[in-house]
């Protein structure tokens, strides 16, 4: 947790307000994430056809 978020579990589970920039980040992290293998997946297909 804090090696990815800069901040302690004890802290993310009890300040509101740090949980919810976390989870805001991890979210964008997950989106842009599936964005990537979804260009992957969409350059190999058109390579292989």
């Amino acid at each position: 947790m804090h090696g990815a978020h800069g901040v302690g579990y004890e802290v993310y589970s009890q300040e509101h307000k740090v949980r919810m920039d976390v989870e805001k980040k991890r979210e964008e992290e997950y989106i842009e994430s599936q964005r990537m293998v979804a260009d992957y997946n969409r350059k190999f297909t058109n390579h292989i056809s």
